[in-house]
């Protein structure tokens, strides 16, 4: 089970501990009211070792809540609570009826207490620690080394199997179900807890799309007019016979750095202002081809090797033919960008069973664990260069068309994307 962050431990520990003292406060009461008439509580044994008891379990809750002042041992503090009032629960019992004691159905309650602070591996602590005290309490009275109080009435407590063995079983039975009942809380809590937390973050993302919405809308305009006319400039210079060489160089640096822009530009927008597709019969082959020659002409085409393998079509798919376009062209430019000069990224179209796979598998550093777990959330990029944008694009892109995308990678061998058509 996840592990509960320290701001959520505190407060359900601070709960918890207001909800022990309450317990611990009714049963102080109990038990002065029973020993009322008798106007002297502390000469009989029993009352003392109550008292004992839950004096001591006064000072750990003492003790306890300085340390959730102070936030200082949250999970060292759940589990002692745990085993503490399991070991309280078995004293109790001890000096009411021994393993016949209605005591003993307070095992569950710690059960319960242990699924919301520490969840399946608390339920289990104090499961076995139950089992443990109660089948101790159960021996000592079976071998002689545990007697009844001497003020309590010898005929409550049972000392032989054949009286012991159904109490026992039937608070055994009784635990049993206690820990199933809180496993089962302590997951339906984490399944909880894990859709809220997916809850918020899509609140998040979707905060962080409306503000980009916004900036995107007034960046079209204030960056791609000055980037067409930069753009046409430098073809335009470029044509120029007077250039030198190195002149020719520097217009093609201008020329595919302002591309570049563009495609930013492009992918904001696609981001922050998506459309729903609009599916009609595309040609996936021919689309793909096409987008490996592209990109092997530009960027870093010239030293880094694009080849497309597999199905040579034509294979028919449902899908929006410019939105398909920019799943494979952000994805070779990914796999191109992750490359070094000289290697070689590969493009495939492939069919498998009732499915239509298109991978993208560079040459490059690969992904770790880690990282893959966010590698398609919005501004989030592993490199230094890039806004972390082309591939949150590709993954809405693919949801939108009931698509699925996954990633394959070691790190230091390279990544493998799979999109798989239906």
């Amino acid at each position: 089970m996840t592990t509960l962050a320290p701001d959520t431990l505190r407060t359900r520990l601070a709960w918890l501990t207001a909800l022990r003292l309450a317990v611990l406060l009714a049963l102080l009461t109990l038990t002065g009211f029973l020993h009322l008439r008798a106007q002297d509580l502390l000469g009989f044994f029993s009352g003392q070792l109550v008292l004992a008891v839950l004096a001591a379990a006064f000072t750990a809750t003492g003790v306890q809540t300085a340390l959730l002042r102070r936030n200082r041992s949250l999970r060292a503090t759940a589990y002692a609570q745990i085993l503490g009032d399991q070991l309280t629960w078995t004293l109790l019992a001890y000096v009411s009826g021994g393993v016949s004691s209605g005591i003993t159905s307070f095992y569950g309650l710690t059960c319960l207490m242990a699924a919301v602070l520490e969840g399946i591996p608390g339920v289990i602590a104090a499961a076995v620690t139950a089992f443990l005290l109660l089948s101790g309490l159960c021996a000592g009275f079976l071998t002689g080394l545990l007697v009844p109080p001497p003020d309590q009435a010898q005929a409550l407590y049972l000392r032989t199997w054949k009286e012991l063995s159904f109490p026992f079983s039937q608070a055994l039975l009784a635990l049993t179900l206690a820990a199933l009942l809180s496993g089962y809380l302590a997951g339906r809590l984490q399944r909880a807890g894990g859709q809220l937390r997916e809850a918020q973050e899509r609140a998040a993302r979707a905060e962080q799309l409306a503000l980009l919405g916004r900036f995107a809308a007034g960046l079209a305009h204030e960056v791609r007019n000055p980037l067409g006319a930069i753009a046409g400039s430098i073809d335009l210079l470029a044509t120029s016979p007077a250039l030198s060489e190195e002149d020719r160089l520097l217009c093609d640096i201008v020329s595919r750095e302002t591309a570049r822009l563009n495609d930013l530009v492009s992918d904001m927008l696609q981001l922050a202002r998506p459309r729903p597709p609009t599916k009609a019969p595309t040609d996936l082959c021919a689309v793909t081809q096409e987008v490996t020659r592209l990109s092997a002409q530009s960027g870093r085409g010239s030293d880094v090797q694009v080849r497309y393998e597999g199905e040579v079509g034509p294979l028919l798919v449902d899908a929006d033919a410019a939105q398909l376009r920019q799943i494979l062209w952000n994805l070779v430019r990914n796999a191109i960008q992750a490359s070094s000069a000289g290697a070689t990224v590969l493009v495939r179209v492939l069919r498998r069973d009732a499915r239509t796979l298109v991978e993208v598998q560079d040459q490059g550093q690969g992904i770790s664990p880690g990282n893959q777990q966010q590698l398609f959330d919005a501004f989030f990029t592993t490199r230094t260069q890039g806004v972390g944008i082309g591939l949150a694009v590709v993954k809405r892109i693919v949801d939108d068309h009931g698509w699925h995308i996954e990633v394959e990678s070691q790190q230091g061998h390279g990544a493998l994307f799979r999109v798989i058509l239906p």
